[in-house]
């Protein structure tokens, strides 16, 4: 009962918009105070050495460099440009680039917000200028944009890793069939759009795509795909051949996009010093939370919230499928109000031994709370990705064009996560091959 009261007041307090690090240590500090022994504390230093202490999440602020780095280097922009014109000619082809461009960061960042702003900020104006319906453009960017949840290097991969006590490189390996098949189906749906509503989604002008292949087309090319292309395969290319641990690739990426930043002579003093302040307030407030969420975890346990929780599913025989999807469900929810890394420090350590003990496979597992975490962020009226969209969009793209434009990718990600659960093999088969 202590442990559900304390899990209830957590809830309530972080919705109600207090500090989640300080709300996560404070209140499981006074709880552990009035029900637990003084002594029983003795045990929280050498568990946050231990999770500091963990190689593993040294890819974190490694994974945030590189994706800041790239985002400043301003070969995304050039990446979309490039694409939207060899695509113009097709109906969609404009949308259908941003979805390829969307995962191609997805793949170089893994950092939905800053993937989403920059999205919106080179895309936008130019789909709307090209006559395309404001709820296509905005779904189409708002949903490509949240790739990087799903798409390796994933820093929601890594701290799922982390969390389940699971081979991030596994987990990225099992990602890459369900990140491309979600890929083809949003390409899919602005095929079908462009076919049946030819105005919501036009061809670039003849004129514009001739004039782009008059002058050195070649090196274009060139400079758009194989720099971006050179980083992800430097990145995962190490993690699949079993060269490097997600760790030292996550070295590799951010040495690489600094290369490549420099290559494009964008690299001044005042770039590389906006760049480490990023990284460090971003990786200060993800392992602020890890300290935080570690007390939680040392106190929830020592009220023994584990062994209740478990008991209760026995008890109410539960299935392994209807816990799966009370889990879920509440995912889902949480996601509308807080971040994924809250939820996966809050609600991870709490699941984990249950399905642990159910038997079920905790990479699978990890992969769908992954999807479900992309999914409630698209969702309104709460989702986060709707939210960075709108601040960065014209003023005549209104909140109900949002809405209306991501119903249809919500739909597609909600088939996907049936489809993972229907079949898991998406999520094992390329693992295991890794084994034989």
């Amino acid at each position: 009962m202590e442990a559900l009261l304390l899990f209830l007041v957590l809830i309530i307090l972080i919705l109600l918009g207090y500090p989640v690090a300080f709300t996560l240590a404070g209140v499981s500090i006074i709880f552990g105070l009035i029900f637990l022994d003084v002594e029983f504390f003795n045990l929280l230093p050498l568990r946050i050495y231990g999770t500091m202490s963990n190689f593993i999440l040294i890819a974190v602020p490694l994974f945030v460099y590189m994706g800041v780095m790239l985002e400043k280097s301003g070969i995304a922009e050039r990446l979309l440009n490039t694409m939207a014109m060899l695509l113009g000619r097709i109906k969609g082809g404009l949308a259908i680039a941003v979805i390829l461009v969307g995962a191609m960061l997805a793949a170089s960042t893994g950092i939905v917000g800053a993937t989403v702003v920059t999205m919106g900020l080179l895309s936008l104006p130019t789909m709307l200028k090209r006559k395309y319906s404001p709820e296509l453009a905005t779904g189409t960017i708002a949903s490509a944009g949240t790739l990087g949840q799903i798409i390796p290097p994933s820093i929601v991969l890594v701290l799922l890793g982390s969390v389940m006590n699971i081979s991030v490189g596994d987990l990225f390996i099992g990602a890459i069939v369900p990140g491309v098949l979600l890929v083809l189906c949003y390409i899919l749906f602005v095929v079908v759009v462009a076919i049946i509503k030819p105005s919501a989604a036009p061809s670039v002008p003849k004129e514009e795509i001739d004039a782009f292949k008059e002058k050195d087309f070649y090196s274009k090319l060139f400079r758009a795909f194989v720099l971006p292309l050179l980083l992800v395969f430097s990145v995962l290319g190490s993690i699949f051949l079993g060269i490097a641990s997600p760790t030292e690739a996550a070295a590799v990426g951010a040495l690489m996009a600094t290369i490549l930043t420099v290559l494009e002579g964008k690299l001044t003093k005042k770039v590389l010093t906006d760049v480490m302040k990023e990284t460090t307030f971003l990786t200060c407030m993800v392992f602020i939370i890890l300290v935080g969420a570690t007390v939680f975890g040392l106190v929830f346990r020592g009220l023994e919230g584990d062994d209740a929780l478990i008991n209760f599913i026995r008890e109410t025989e539960m299935s392994p499928y209807a816990f799966l999807a009370f889990v879920m469900v509440g995912i889902f929810i949480a996601g509308f109000f807080i971040d994924f890394i809250e939820i996966i420090f809050i609600f991870m350590p709490v699941v984990t031994p249950v399905f642990a003990a159910y038997q079920m496979d905790l990479l699978w597992i990890a992969i769908l709370v992954s999807m479900n975490l992309q999914t409630s962020f698209l969702t309104p009226p709460f989702g986060f990705s709707l939210f960075y969209l709108k601040g960065v969009a014209p003023p005549e793209v209104k909140t109900v064009h949002l809405y209306k434009g991501i119903i249809p990718f919500i739909v597609i990600q909600l088939l996907m996560l049936g489809m993972i659960v229907l079949f898991p093999e998406m999520v094992t088969w390329l693992p295991g091959l890794k084994f034989e």
